[in-house]
């Protein structure tokens, strides 16, 4: 009997003891992708039980796709991936997820779990990355028997397996609305509208958006309608294009029905980037109010 056939069937092992964002990522990623089993993770150092795994993350010694083996820790590898990133790869080159899924996993979660397990990413004060959350989850006390780590990683794991079902979740949404971005881009020069709130920005810009004409959205914002200004780049999203006039500025109701001389008008962001209206005609006034007061400037 050869070596693979012996290997436990949907298993991972990685290392016992302390835990890090990597390995806890690269598992929850085997698992959301249904290559293994939650029961199957392993977590030893031992040669002989890691020789039994299907997969074998953050620990081991060994980097090499082909027989499932993603550590980052021997001498003889000098690229800048953790055992996430390189779990990610694989799935990449496996045909799991698409080119285009690998970046937004990377952008959105894997290159920062990378970045941190060596030690790369920004210490800033204030900020929390995802990876100083997982962290957070090993146990308080250095001392803390196996069986307490192994209960804490498995915590850990199941948080980051929820995290990465939500992104994928909320990216398959985002793609399922990407052609109403389109057509809408094509109907309209000024202001893109929508009949249903949907998530617009980043199928805008993939979609070319920056050299669209463009300069407000006017959507649903639960029972009300928001005219939004829109960023001038992807890069750029805490600017707009042309922002809501400077007397609106952080008015509500009453001040700002006055000010604007629209019956409907509910409030208006002090950033002069948002502005909210309980009506699509409302809105649609707000909109060729801030027109027609952009080409008499």
């Amino acid at each position: 009997m050869n070596q693979a056939s012996q290997k436990i069937p949907r298993s991972v092992g990685t290392h016992d003891g302390t835990f890090h964002a990597d390995e806890v990522t690269a598992c929850a990623l085997l698992e959301y992708f249904n290559l293994i089993d939650h029961d199957k993770i392993k977590r030893t150092r031992s040669a002989d039980d890691l020789r039994l795994c299907e997969y074998v993350c953050d620990v081991g010694g060994v980097y090499d796709p082909s027989i499932k083996r993603f550590d980052h820790h021997q001498a003889d590898y000098k690229g800048p991936l953790s055992s996430a990133g390189m779990v990610l790869e694989y799935l990449k080159q496996t045909g799991v997820i698409k080119t285009k899924e690998f970046d937004f996993f990377n952008n959105s979660l894997v290159r920062g779990v990378d970045a941190h397990d060596n030690g790369k990413d920004p210490q800033i004060p204030g900020f929390c990355t995802f990876s100083q959350v997982v962290s957070n989850f090993t146990p308080i006390h250095y001392d803390a028997p196996p069986q307490a780590q192994d209960i804490a990683f498995l915590e850990a794991e199941k948080f980051a397996l929820g995290h990465i079902t939500r992104l994928w979740e909320r990216y398959q949404y985002n793609q399922t609305c990407r052609e109403v971005v389109e057509q809408a881009m094509a109907d309209y020069r000024d202001c893109l509208v929508f009949e249903k709130s949907i998530p617009w920005m980043d199928a805008f810009f993939d979609l070319d958006g920056e050299r669209h004409p463009a300069r407000f959205v006017i959507m649903p914002s639960g029972k009300s309608w928001k005219l939004r200004g829109i960023p001038p780049s992807s890069d750029d999203k805490m600017k707009v294009r042309q922002p809501l006039p400077e007397e609106w500025a952080g008015l509500l109701d009453e001040d700002l029905q006055r000010v604007s001389g629209i019956p409907g008008a509910l409030f208006c962001h002090k950033g002069r980037f948002i502005s909210v209206w309980k009506t699509r005609e409302d809105a649609q006034t707000a909109l060729e109010k801030v027109l027609h007061a952009r080409t008499m400037s």
